[in-house]
This record gives C-alpha cells, sequence and structure tokens, in this order.
C-alpha cells in the first residue's frame, strides 16, 4: 500500500511536484477525509465527494493564491479548502467558530471570493482578469468552477457574455453532474445531458468539417467553398460547444472529471489559450460513496448535504431504534413541511393557486406539491428574478402564483418585486422561507434584511406567523387578498407544536391581537419568531414583579395603528420584538406609526445587529445577538428602571 500523501499536503504548492498517478491518490484522500469527516459531524457532501479530483488538478497546475480560483459555490470546495492549508480544520466546518461552509475572504488568502449563493463566479473572474489586464495587483491565471446547475442564472450569461465580447483570457470549468441540491431543470441541463451522456456526439466535434471536405464526388470540395455561415450551421447540427463558440469561447469537452491526467491535460491547455475557454467536465456527485452514486437522480439530492453522525466507517449509519411503547414524545412538525402541505390543500381549493421554486423543492417544502399536482408546480432552476417574472406574467393572466423562495434568495429578485411585481400591483405570493437566523450555513443564508427591503414598496403586505396554526391561516389570507403582493415570512426549523387547524380562516390584513394583558408597565409587541421570545421575556419579567403585556403584530405592513397606540398609551414602555435587522425594520415600523400619528413614545426595539452574523446553531447565535427571552428581559428591567413614567 502508498504511504499517505495528504497528511503532507500543508499548501497547495505541495501538489506541483507530484505526478499523475500520486495525484489520483491524493484525490482519492481527499474524497475519504471528507467521507470520514463529514459524515460525522454533517455539513455539504454530495458536490464535494464529485470534485476531489478537480480540486486536485487545478491546485497542481496553479500557483495559488497569485493565480486565482473561484468556486461556485462553496459546497463544492471542501477539497479545495482541504488543500489549502485547513485540512486539520474540516471537523470545525459550519460550527460556531469553525471554518465557514462556503468560501470567505478572511478565512483564507486562497478563498479569492466570498459567496454562497449561485451563478456569480464567472462575473467575479472577469473583474479579476480585466483589472489584471489593466495593470492593477498581480497578474496571474484565472479559473472559475461553475455547476451546470449555477448556469441556469442568468447573470452567469452575463458574464460569459461580456467576457467573449471583450476577449478576455480566463478559463471556465463546467462542472456538470446534473444535480444542483435537486436535479437541473430546463432546456439547458437537458442539453448538457445529451453531451455529456452521448461520447459520439461529443467526440464528433473534432473532425466534422474535415470529414465534410473529403466527401467523394466533388462535394467536399464544393463544402469547402460554401460560406462559413452555411458550414457553422452544419457543423453546429453535429457540435456540442457551439453555444459557446458562438459566444467567441473556445469549449473544451467533455473531460471526465475524475481523471486527473486528462483534467491537468485540459487545463494546461486551456489556460495556455490566453482567450475565453470553457472546459467542460463531466462528474458524479456523491463520487465515491455508493449511496449517492449508485442511487441515481434520488441519492445524489439526498446526499447534497450529510447529517451529523449519519455516516459510519464509509457508509450510512444504521437508524436508531424507535422507543419502546412509543415513549419517545412526537416532534413539532418543520415550518417547510406545513407550508407544503397547505399549499397543496390551497392548490386543491383554488384551481388558480400554482406553487414556484428556484431549484429548491424540498428545501421549500414544494416537493410536496411536486408529488401531489405536479401540474400545478414550476421550477425555474437558480433563476430568482425569472421566478418572480415568471409569476408576474401568470398574475397578469389571472393566477395566484406562490413564489416559495428563502429570504435570502429572494434578495436577488429585487428589481422585479419593484417594478414587476409591486408596481403592478400584481397577486403575487412571496413564501419566504429560512427567515431570521438559519445557523450553519451563515451570513449568506441569513434571512435578515426582507421586512426593511420589502417594507419601503407601495401595495406590499408583509404578515409573519408566530406559530405553525398561524401560517396556515396566513397563507390562506394571502390567497384569498386581491389587492396587490404579499410576504410572508417564516424561520427555518421546528415549528412550536401549536395544533393546526382542521380549515384555514381569513385574518383581517393589518390587525394584531393581545395575547396576555398585564399591569400596564410594560408592553411586548411581536413579529413573526419575535412573539415567543417576547413571550419567554414576559415570563422571566413576572419573576420580578412585572406583569408584562404581550401581543402578535401579525403585520409589519400595514402596522395595525390603533393597537400600536393602544398599547403606547396604557404601558410605561413599548417594547418590540423582530427576527430581523432593526435599520428599517418592524420596531422602525411602530416607532414611525406613532410619530406619524404625533404621539410621544417610549420604545426599546429589539432586533439584530447592524452586522453580518457569523455561523453556528441558531440558540448560539441568537445568545451572541441578544435575541432571547433572557436578554430581553434584562434590557426591559433596565429600561424601566432608568426612568419614571411621565406624569400628566
Amino acid at each position: 500500500m502508498s504511504e499517505p500523501i495528504l497528511p503532507h499536503i500543508e499548501r497547495p504548492q505541495d501538489l506541483h511536484e507530484l505526478s499523475d498517478e500520486q495525484l489520483q491518490q491524493l484525490a482519492q484522500e481527499v474524497r475519504e477525509h471528507i467521507i470520514d469527516t463529514v459524515g460525522e459531524i454533517g455539513g455539504h457532501f454530495g458536490a464535494n465527494l464529485g470534485t476531489c479530483e478537480l480540486a486536485v488538478a487545478l491546485h497542481s497546475l496553479l500557483d495559488s493564491p497569485r493565480d486565482k480560483i473561484l468556486w461556485d459555490v462553496g459546497h463544492q470546495a471542501y477539497p479545495h479548502k482541504v488543500l489549502t492549508g485547513r485540512r486539520d480544520q474540516l471537523a470545525t466546518i459550519r460550527k460556531y467558530g469553525g471554518l465557514t461552509p462556503f468560501c470567505a475572504i478572511e478565512e483564507s488568502e486562497h478563498d479569492i471570493m466570498g459567496a454562497g449563493h449561485a451563478s456569480t463566479s464567472i462575473g467575479y473572474a472577469v473583474g479579476l482578469k480585466e483589472a489584471m489586464r489593466h495593470g492593477q495587483g498581480e497578474d496571474g491565471a484565472v479559473v472559475a468552477v461553475i455547476g451546470d446547475g449555477a448556469m441556469t442564472g442568468g447573470v452567469a450569461f452575463e458574464a460569459v457574455h461580456q467576457a467573449g465580447g471583450l476577449g478576455t483570457p480566463m478559463v471556465v470549468v463546467l462542472n456538470d453532474n446534473g444535480m444542483s441540491i435537486s436535479p437541473n431543470v430546463g432546456a439547458l441541463s437537458r442539453y448538457f445531458n445529451r453531451v455529456r451522456l452521448n461520447p459520439k456526439l461529443w467526440k464528433a466535434r473534432e473532425g466534422v468539417e474535415d470529414g465534410l471536405t473529403k466527401l467523394p464526388a466533388g462535394i467536399g470540395e464544393r463544402f469547402a467553398h460554401l460560406g462559413p455561415q452555411l458550414k457553422e450551421s452544419i457543423k453546429a447540427f453535429w457540435a456540442p460547444g457551439m453555444l459557446w463558440e458562438e459566444l467567441d469561447w473556445a469549449y473544451m469537452g467533455v473531460v471526465d472529471g475524475h481523471d486527473v491526467h486528462a483534467l491537468r491535460e485540459a487545463l494546461r491547455e486551456a489556460i495556455a489559450a490566453e482567450r475565453p475557454v470553457v472546459v467542460h467536465v463531466s462528474t458524479v456527485k456523491g463520487k465515491g460513496f455508493a449511496p449517492a452514486e449508485d442511487g441515481g437522480l434520488e441519492g445524489m439530492e439526498k446526499w447534497h448535504a450529510a447529517k451529523p453522525n449519519s455516516i459510519a466507517n464509509g457508509a450510512p449509519a444504521p437508524s436508531k431504534p424507535a422507543p419502546a411503547n412509543g415513549a419517545a414524545k412526537p416532534k413539532p412538525p418543520q415550518y417547510t413541511a406545513v407550508f407544503g402541505n397547505a399549499l397543496v390543500e390551497e392548490c386543491r381549493r383554488d384551481e388558480r393557486v400554482v406553487g414556484i421554486t428556484a431549484a429548491m423543492n424540498s428545501g421549500t417544502g414544494l416537493n410536496i406539491l411536486q408529488k401531489e399536482l405536479p401540474e400545478r408546480y414550476f421550477d425555474v432552476g437558480i433563476a430568482e428574478q425569472q421566478a418572480i417574472l415568471f409569476a408576474a406574467g401568470l398574475a397578469l393572466q389571472g393566477c395566484k402564483p406562490v413564489a416559495a423562495i428563502y429570504s435570502t434568495f429572494l434578495q436577488r429578485a429585487f428589481d422585479q418585486i419593484v417594478h414587476d411585481v409591486a408596481l403592478q400591483r400584481l397577486n403575487v405570493v412571496f413564501a419566504m422561507d429560512r427567515a431570521g437566523l438559519v445557523g450553519d450555513d451563515g451570513p449568506t443564508h441569513h434571512g435578515v434584511f426582507d421586512i426593511a427591503y420589502l417594507r419601503p414598496l407601495p401595495h406590499m403586505v408583509l404578515m409573519a406567523p408566530r406559530d405553525e396554526a398561524q401560517l396556515v391561516h396566513m397563507l390562506h389570507t394571502a390567497l384569498v387578498y386581491d389587492d396587490g403582493p404579499v410576504a410572508l415570512r417564516y424561520p427555518r426549523g421546528e415549528a412550536l407544536g401549536t395544533p393546526l387547524p382542521s380549515a384555514p380562516q381569513t385574518i383581517e390584513i393589518g390587525s394584531g391581537e393581545i395575547l396576555r394583558e398585564g399591569d400596564g408597565k410594560v408592553a411586548l409587541l411581536g413579529y413573526g419568531s419575535g412573539v415567543a421570545k417576547a413571550s419567554e421575556a414576559a415570563d422571566l419579567l413576572a419573576e420580578h414583579g412585572i406583569a408584562a403585556t404581550v401581543a402578535d403584530a401579525r403585520f409589519a405592513k400595514p402596522i395595525d395603528a390603533g393597537l400600536v397606540a393602544q398599547l403606547q398609551a396604557e404601558h410605561e414602555l413599548l417594547v418590540t420584538v423582530e427576527e430581523g435587522v432593526l435599520a428599517g425594520g418592524f420596531g422602525s415600523a411602530v416607532w414611525e406609526t406613532l410619530s406619524d400619528s404625533g404621539i410621544a413614545s417610549r420604545i426599546l426595539r429589539v432586533g439584530l445587529p447592524d452586522r453580518f452574523v457569523t455561523h453556528g446553531a441558531p440558540a448560539l447565535l441568537h445568545e451572541e445577538v441578544g435575541f432571547t427571552g433572557a436578554a430581553i428581559a434584562e434590557r426591559v428591567l433596565s429600561a424601566v428602571g432608568s426612568r419614571p413614567r411621565a406624569t400628566a
């Protein structure tokens, strides 16, 4: 057995003197290290197993960080992290204080760009290389590694168009595994699959024009004199890569992404070409882990990420036996599942309702709709802008579209929300999963800005449920509303265990409700997940002799001005609680409402700080930022003790 190589790799330059055989061995050692480590701690899994040879090949040829390798997105970059000095820290990834789940420029000089949203690497790469061409910084090679799923995002094609026009000397590695998280969809994905799965097709390109010129009976000679447009049309009929060639990119492929020698040969030629080149690489998501590799699309999707302790000795860990006599208390449902099931029922109630996802069907719960009513389900790929434009078109024709998109990903479609939905007062429902601090995925995925970026928009209604029952009622309310768009936010993870209603009820738009009457000293007004935190704080304040009023605002726009004025008038201190940024958020809306009414108010706003919050378990993050019942109660006690109630 060969001596292990990975323990001796401290920096990418350590790969430069290794042979192809040693590099192939190293790639397998990296793969085994990821399987063992991520299988124990949890984290992004399948895509990383598919890029071990690619990361080894790139770092064996390039001199990082002088040469720039950009990974789109970081869930395929664990091998890169292992090869760039972070091998022994991999067990800390996604943990509080540990390695970030994606690439982060503050973590390593080898992480050239920090991004957790897809389709951006080519745009970064064009900017980097054009800056080099203008004499800024040290010159070097620039390579963007992008998954075929990310190529469904329009921003990637905008960058491809620009680089082709400029002749930017850079390389795009198209990592084609037929998957993003869910199976890729759309015509472009089908094109890549045809090329990837048909060797005769992609090999034919090499000699198609030469073969045509050799046809007998003078036909070939005449072909040689045909105009270039006709010749290119005939070649395009047979040849893969013409999509890129027509945009002034050289196309190389399809290369076996698990053959280090083949990868190095292709990449070496592409880098030396000094023009825009795409290297089309075929990989297997979950390579080396049989349940993912041999499980087809379902297996690859299931093992996109691994749960902690889900793998033992390189294989799926055995399931734990269920407790005897049904002793285990059933867990509350996930908010995502509650939404998914409720949407199916709304579709059955109203034939106009349809669901839209942007490549996140299981992540948003729309996989339930896809299974139950596939004709009412649409996946646009990693293309949030198109998701909202598509929703707008549906609404114009009388449909009731529900765009189920994570809060953080909806940011990418802000112009479409403003210009194509709100401006035209269209009946589109934005169902924003993962609102608030989402945990291990960190700042790229925290959904903390949606209240602030949606609240200024005319015609927009903002609502958030305090529990799963309210989520069912609010989805129904949003779909029977006929006067413009509605944005509905709800958190990641388990709900509170509140019984679900047998039938949804309509909530009056802009109405809040008081849940607990107090003694007139403090009123806690929560929004969404902030209601539970307000209730926890009220329980703790009761131990200090303060009977706090607790209310659920339910709407951030329109605000229940009557309820807000009542709470302010009857209490010494009004406390707003929200799991979003304070600047422009729900608390600001309350403050503005009172100010516009000419009411002098004393408000304490509780929310998230004006900074990007790190990654880690949600409980740890809530503790860090003071979004806990104990922290809220402490702030309230400090506030009420600092100033007596004003007298008339």
